[in-house]
């Protein structure tokens, strides 16, 4: 018989080979996919991604061909990580132990149930999800050769995907969801089910995955409780007066400015963490702007007129209503942008009224303006300048989509998996009834705001923006100022808002809360949660300001009640709504705010 054919010995692929190979198809891989993306006038590439992901990633897929070896080296270093992996997993179910594996305690609250850690099937499930992601995250890290801002959208985005992907997100791969469909004979499902078709907006096609139970809460009877009177309006604004708690009060009054990219009511959810309720106690004649939510009417309205008909419109109201021209401000978030807008333009005119002012994780300098940068540049604006203009306004939900994203495994998918797989009803929950009642922003306000300050940073420029008749400087702002910023805000990036106080040529005092961009800010004494950082001049970068600073604990409130007495003036008899001038219009919290879309 024939000797059968001897066999060849195997021979592991070169990784330089492969490089190499790839390299070869770079160029013509990406004019194939240019050329494909061009073809057919009909093809409406705004239309189609108005957020620009797929020529993002597209540039980095030539980055990538571009660049062969790091693909290579990753794609190696992800074949390590699962052999050590399968080995760990291996050595676990022979009974010994997964020496190299990751624990599932720890920050990420995915992976909370115990089966994730002991049972070996889903502890395998969960680690090689985590070598993927980060196999994924680190490839696009070291990608190279994209521009900032194209670099900044593919890491976004990335993420996206990888938490999208996430195995808790899914029935087969999720113990807690399976668990609950042994024990409930897939009852779970058919409520999640029940949820998804209730949630879902058939008129739409949008899927709004609801937080809280909307019917557990009413503004004035258990939110926004505060008591006070509407004493002024206009188209843009309510002025809300609260009633006083002390006998006698500070003489200035005190203007509370929140943001109109949501509801003033954030600082007066309840009692307990209501930092108007507190203000008042404190002895402050409290005023609060409470925006209108806009519709098509008044698509043309600016960024000035914010100023005019907002804080400078107040103003007015509070002299008439109390007879004190001076008043201390705070402004909160881009209630903070306006004030610092409003304080450029009464510098130029000589108005001294405000003689304080307070801004709450504000930014003014846009030059570093964290992942909402990735929704902001000309491609975009001008889709979304297109679809502003048919209805003349940004629609709120929308807004809500964009912030929910920069924090998606705790505001989506969380709440995807308890709606949907674990067929849970939503909780009540003050926080996120607020966080879900959204609100409209003017088609050409909400322009000017995106292009002049996000995408051309204009407004930390000399003259770069013009406010009525007068092009704006924010160094002539020298009134006194506190800045409170937080560490995880991902709206304000703190290192950012640092940048924007320095602008200023007055005192300023900068503190650094604990937390994020609600829970840093609503943080009452009585919680004796999280703690700030105070102390130093500011000057110099950020991160060496902080090496100078010293802790404290507990909430910043008491910090800054300390820091504005000093401008809030001799004590008076208490005011109340109605005393002055000024006729009451209807109670807080007034029929602006409770206009829900």
């Amino acid at each position: 018989m024939p000797s059968a054919p001897a066999s060849k010995p195997h021979t592991p692929f070169d990784p330089r080979q492969l490089a190499e190979a790839i390299g070869n198809i770079a160029g013509r891989s990406h004019a194939l996919m240019e050329n494909f993306l061009k073809a057919g006038p009909a093809m409406d590439a705004a239309a189609l991604d108005p957020l620009g992901v797929g020529k993002a990633f597209l540039d980095l897929t030539a980055a990538m061909m571009a660049n062969p070896q790091a693909l290579v080296e990753a794609q190696m270093a992800a074949w390590n990580a699962y052999m050590n992996l399968w080995f760990g997993t291996a050595n676990r179910l022979m009974g010994g132990s997964n020496g190299n594996g990751k624990p599932a305690s720890g920050a990420d609250r995915r992976f909370r149930h115990e089966a994730w850690e002991s049972n070996p099937f889903f502890d395998f499930i969960r680690q090689s999800y985590l070598v993927a992601a980060e196999t994924i995250q680190n490839t696009v890290a070291k990608a190279g050769g994209l521009d900032e801002k194209t670099t900044r959208k593919v890491h976004f985005f990335t993420k996206q995907f990888v938490d999208a992907l996430s195995p808790t997100n899914f029935i087969m791969t999720n113990p807690e969801v399976l668990e609950a469909t042994i024990q409930s004979s897939g009852e779970n499902l058919l409520r999640g089910l029940r949820n998804f078709v209730e949630d879902f907006d058939v008129q739409k096609g949008r899927l709004r995955i609801r937080m809280t139970d909307d019917k557990a809460f009413e503004l004035g009877r258990n939110v926004a409780t505060s008591p006070g009177k509407v004493v002024f309006q206009n188209q843009l604004i309510q002025l809300i007066q609260y009633a006083p708690a002390t006998a006698q009060v500070h003489r200035r009054p005190l203007l509370v400015m929140p943001p109109w990219i949501n509801k003033y009511y954030v600082l007066d959810l309840q009692p307990k963490n209501s930092f108007i309720k507190w203000l008042v106690e404190q002895g402050h004649t409290v005023f609060v702007i409470s925006w209108v939510n806009p519709d098509g009417t008044l698509a043309d309205v600016d960024f000035q007129d914010y100023v005019f008909l907002g804080p400078l419109a107040a103003l007015e109201a509070i002299e008439q209503a109390t007879g004190e021209r001076e008043v201390n401000v705070v402004g909160y978030c881009i209630g903070g942008t306006l004030l610092a807008g409003a304080l450029a333009y009464m510098a130029a005119k000589g108005d001294t009224r405000i003689v304080s002012a307070t801004f709450l994780t504000s930014l003014l300098d846009f030059s570093e303006p964290g992942d909402l940068g990735v929704f902001v540049d000309e491609g975009q604006l001008r889709s979304l300048e297109s679809s502003m203009s048919e209805r003349g306004f940004h629609e709120g939900a929308e807004m809500a989509t964009t912030f929910n994203m920069l924090r998606s495994n705790d505001l989506i998918w969380s709440f995807f998996v308890n709606h949907y797989l674990l067929g849970k009803d939503p909780v009540p929950f003050d926080l996120l009834y607020w966080n879900s009642d959204s609100t409209r922003l003017p088609a050409k306000m909400h322009s000017t705001y995106l292009r002049a300050m996000y995408l051309e940073n204009r407004f930390c420029k000399p003259g770069g923006m013009t406010i009525g008749d007068v092009a704006i400087n924010l160094r002539d702002i020298r009134t006194p100022a506190y800045f409170l910023s937080t560490e995880e805000d991902h709206i304000a990036p703190w290192k950012s808002t640092f940048a924007g106080a320095k602008l200023l040529t007055g005192a300023v005092r900068f503190v650094l809360g604990k937390s994020g961009h609600i829970a840093g800010v609503v943080n009452p004494p009585a919680a004796n949660k999280y703690g700030y950082f105070a102390g130093p001049e500011i000057g110099g970068a950020a991160g060496e300001w902080l090496a100078r600073a010293t802790r404290h604990d507990g909430s910043w409130w008491p910090d800054w009640q300390r820091w504005v007495a000093q401008y809030a003036g001799d004590d008076v008899p208490a005011r109340r709504p109605g005393d002055g001038k000024l006729t009451v219009i209807e109670d807080a919290p007034g029929s602006y705010v409770k206009k829900r879309l």
